[in-house]
């Protein structure tokens, strides 16, 4: 499962805050900062739907300074080129 997070730009250690929490939840296996109206991007794993929900409600949302999230399922990976066409 993907989370994209957009942080409240209006405190001045959001970014630091939330990254340094973020490193801490045990589902979270990646994390990917954005330019854009996306700050992150985080990739959270979890055994079933029960599990997700429950690191969804108790560990990501309680994450600091969150001011929008969308979560997003893989459903299939369509294209991907690992050579690079140079």
């Amino acid at each position: 499962m993907s989370l994209r997070v957009t942080l409240d730009k209006t405190v001045a250690a959001a970014f630091d805050e939330f990254l340094k929490a973020a490193r801490e939840v045990p589902e979270v296996v990646e994390i990917q900062t954005f330019l854009g109206r996306v700050d992150v991007r985080l990739s959270v794993i979890a055994q079933d739907m029960g599990h997700y929900q429950r690191v969804y409600r108790t560990r990501v949302l309680t994450l600091p300074h969150i001011a929008d999230i969308e979560p997003l399922m893989h459903v299939a990976r369509i294209k991907a080129d690992e050579r690079l066409p140079i």
